[in-house]
């Protein structure tokens, strides 16, 4: 696709090049029809500016930030998050963009805050994080306001804040597409359980959200009539997932499914496998190496995933875009999620 240029849309216009420059770059006075008419074929064509020779005559590049958690062997999920935004990064180096990368560990507020601390005194144009933990995220987006930095949230949305911007799931939604999933396939009478790995569900956002979209499903849609047990564990951790999960199934002999809120779906998986339950529907979150093995075995039924490397890649590209061309991006744009069992795994 041809490139729009001044020229062009000065031609359209009826007026020379110099009119358009002064229009597209407000400088200079120009009669107001004659401004609207150019603003408005310029909007009709599509222009969008030479960046890459406005960043060739700059020396000033654009200082972005990303905030993840820590992208570690217990949380490989964040790591395809980090992906994308390297992806999106490396595409727009040639444009001045320059990329600092923070990372918190997961539920650890105290960590979340002292890496914000880090960020406001690098004082960025721009930053993408996500804000898993609501309240001190609030802290945060507050600040970043005060500062006039722009922001765009990733995997979670908030309300009451002034995000430029929310690229991922609706997290109610993909709740009910897993109740949905396992309402198709088990007896109305059978039992299901609702398992968050977190320390605080009810500071974790976007799982707490997952839980109400899956609750409601059930509540206004679902056929199955069993019992709905709520379990948090604050840890992964394989002795403490047994010990618990152990005396629930003792104590719940009809259980018929097993719904993880988060990508940690494979620790549970992994129990099971242990105690040999074959039985039992498991639906949870994300590709990720481990999840993918359990669902090529068979002890992960169904996987959703928010396809997180797409999400980050256009994220880093909308906050770019917004400080370049000063265009206001979709509040909330939503992603599509993606169903995956073990029939969609190409083996050769």
């Amino acid at each position: 696709m041809k490139q729009v240029r001044i020229k062009d849309i000065a031609e359209k216009a009826g007026v020379s090049i110099g009119t358009v420059d002064r229009v597209l770059h407000n400088r200079g006075e120009v009669a107001t029809n004659t401004k609207e008419k150019i603003l408005k074929i310029a909007a009709d064509m599509d222009y969008k500016p030479n960046l890459m020779a406005r960043a060739l005559k700059s020396k000033k590049r654009m200082q972005l930030v990303s905030l993840l958690p820590v992208p570690d062997e217990a949380n490989l999920f964040w790591k395809h998050h980090l992906d994308g935004i390297k992806s999106a990064v490396n595409e727009l180096e040639a444009l001045q963009v320059q990329m600092h990368y923070f990372f918190f560990e997961l539920h650890n507020a105290t960590d979340f805050q002292s890496k914000t601390e880090e960020i406001l005194k690098l004082a960025p144009d721009g930053v993408i994080f996500a804000p898993i933990l609501m309240k001190e995220s609030k802290t945060f987006s507050t600040r970043l306001d005060e500062r006039q930095i722009p922001y765009i949230f990733l995997d979670t949305f908030i309300d009451e804040t002034q995000c430029i911007g929310f690229i991922g799931e609706n997290a109610i939604k993909s709740g009910r597409v897993a109740a949905s999933l396992i309402d198709f396939g088990l007896p109305a009478s059978k039992d299901v359980m609702m398992v968050h790995i977190a320390k605080d569900l009810e500071n974790t956002h976007h799982l707490n959200l997952r839980n109400q979209g899956f609750i409601s499903y059930f509540m206004d849609k679902g056929h199955n009539s069993g019992l709905k047990i709520n379990v948090e564990i604050p840890s992964p951790d394989e002795t403490e997932i047994t010990i618990r999960l152990q005396h629930l199934l003792e104590k719940h002999p009809n259980l018929g499914a097993i719904w993880v809120s988060s990508a940690k779906t494979h620790v549970i998986a992994h129990f099971l496998e242990s105690i040999q339950r074959q039985d039992l529907i498991l639906v949870g979150y994300e590709t990720t190496e481990p999840n993918v093995q359990h669902l090529h075995k068979g002890t992960i039924d169904f996987l959703i995933s928010q396809r997180p490397f797409e999400q980050s890649e256009k994220s880093v590209k909308k906050l770019f875009e917004y400080l370049s061309y000063h265009t206001q991006p979709e509040k909330k744009d939503y992603q599509a999620i993606e169903i995956i069992n073990r029939e969609c795994l190409w083996t050769e």
